[in-house]
């Protein structure tokens, strides 16, 4: 065998360890929203929870991997904080909020202010960058 077929065949049983690896962590990663603070909504309840004051309000899917690398971002912001709700929305089940909100990627954080859209996030952030986001909603 040459040296470059061993390096592919090599290159390509790593990338199969590594897909499998990472599928098999996902697959039995923990429930995404795991705070007692989060308020989980739905097309039902989220006009009345969101009408008044301020929201952070995570639009997620549980096949979503960036969704689960914010999650416990998501979650420590609800278990420091007191001054605006934080809420999780599966998109799965609620697509008519997602449309609504045209919500096209995944994760989109929405920043209510009294059931307005005041501010929006997409994708993975720090918490730095999310407090301040929504710091700047409150101040307005």
């Amino acid at each position: 065998m040459s040296v470059t077929l061993i390096l592919i065949l090599v290159v390509v049983v790593a990338l199969v360890v590594l897909i499998t690896v990472n599928y098999f962590r996902m697959k039995n990663a923990k429930p995404v929203a795991n705070s007692k603070q989060i308020k989980v909504l739905n097309n039902k309840n989220f006009k009345a929870a969101t009408k008044r004051g301020v929201a952070l309000v995570d639009f997620w899917a549980p096949w979503c991997a960036p969704c689960k690398i914010i999650a416990p971002v998501v979650n420590e912001i609800a278990d420091t904080q007191n001054e605006f709700m934080v809420a999780k929305v599966n998109v799965d089940h609620n697509q008519q909020l997602a449309q609504k909100f045209k919500v096209r990627n995944i994760p989109t954080m929405l920043i209510l202010k009294d059931g307005k859209e005041a501010g929006r996030i997409v994708g993975v952030k720090t918490k730095k960058a999310i407090l301040k986001e929504v710091e700047s909603v409150m101040a307005s």
